[in-house]
């Protein structure tokens, strides 16, 4: 056997397989390598020869072969970023369509349309602030109206006297 240059260590002195016993197979490498090398030759035999066998096989069980990595296997995982986005061309489109809004969206939307209405209502005086909003207008104008009296009462007297003090 081979030995390598480098001094021996505490584990043990390094070994190399020389090219005569890596073709008698009697190597010095570990029994579980050349083991799952050749499991590993057997199963691409087989997959080769079941594959010639049977090509009707259909998709899905080729894709969940694919998936299975570790535990995907045992746990259904619906993760939405997993799936690639399709693409949609134009002439795929449908013009006539009609989306659906959000909740937020028709919420937003049925309080302008709530708010209208009752403004609606408001100017038309259907409300009960707007009733007491228009008595109120109605008070002001009355007081308005007796206070413009007033004065032109008072303008009135205001004349006879320089009238009558003229004479």
């Amino acid at each position: 056997m081979a030995r390598g240059k480098t001094k021996p260590k505490r584990t043990g002195q390094r070994t190399f397989s020389s090219v005569e016993e890596i073709l008698a197979g009697t190597s010095s490498r570990p029994s579980t390598f050349t083991q799952r090398e050749a499991k590993y030759n057997e199963d691409e035999e087989s997959k080769r020869g079941f594959r010639q066998e049977s090509e009707e096989e259909s998709d899905d069980e080729t894709e969940k072969e694919q998936k299975q990595k570790g535990i995907q296997g045992l746990i259904e995982i619906n993760n939405p970023n997993w799936v690639k986005p399709k693409n949609v061309k134009v002439r795929d489109i449908d013009i006539g369509k009609t989306t659906e809004l959000s909740r937020r969206e028709r919420e937003e939307i049925e309080k302008q349309e709530a708010n209208e209405r009752h403004m609606k209502r408001q100017e038309q005086g259907k409300t009960e602030k707007a009733r007491n909003n228009l008595e109120r207008l109605a008070l002001i104008r009355q007081e308005r109206e007796e206070a413009a009296k007033k004065r032109e009462e008072e303008k009135a007297v205001k004349e006879q006297r320089k009238a009558e003090a003229r004479k």
